[in-house]
């Protein structure tokens, strides 16, 4: 296996594309939690999620002094409903390949001379032998290794209500304490 390829094979587009969803689809769960925090905070009860109602009571006031005091909404007493965003997201991938050959040969061979010779009465009779061994061997070891990491952070910092937003709850309160 090439090392080159193996770099081509990083998911890399996959990885981003994926974490760039994600983070649009957490920014979109962050916000709507945050408006559901607002409506809240205006004294509003929760909105049934299951029959997505919303009631038009306001039970979550908050009453200062004598209990037949009127009660007071936590934007009307000034606090604000916090909101996030993601502002700083960073992909790190580290990878270190690594790829060795060793080849290794050994030859060796032996020779063995030997002769023989005889005499009986007048018969006579000699041979000679000569022997070689050849011994080869061959190896060849292959190591491949590759190790990798990868690291994905993303920042997440609050950030004020829209300025629009603020702007349509002061005037839907100022029109209810209106009508009250």
């Amino acid at each position: 296996m090439a090392v080159g390829q193996d770099l081509l094979n990083v998911p890399f587009p996959e990885m981003v594309k994926s974490m760039g969803v994600g983070i649009a689809e957490a920014q979109y769960e962050l916000d709507l939690t945050s408006l559901k925090i607002a409506r809240l905070m205006a004294g509003y009860a929760p909105e049934d999620e299951e029959e997505g109602s919303a009631s038009s009571t306001r039970p979550n006031l908050v009453r200062i002094g004598d209990d037949n005091a009127d009660g007071y909404s936590l934007l009307e007493l000034g606090f604000t409903p916090t909101f996030y965003q993601f502002v700083d997201t960073l992909i790190e991938v580290k990878m270190s390949i690594s790829m060795a050959t060793e080849s290794e040969s050994k030859r060796s061979s032996t020779t063995v001379n030997a002769s023989v010779s005889g005499k009986v009465g007048f018969l006579s009779a000699s041979a000679k032998m000569k022997v070689s061994t050849v011994s080869a061997s061959f190896s060849s070891k292959y190591q491949y290794s590759a190790e990798g990491s990868s690291l994905m952070r993303t920042k997440l910092v609050t950030v004020p209500p829209p300025a629009i937003l603020e702007e349509r709850i002061r005037a839907m309160l100022d029109r209810e304490g209106e009508t009250e």
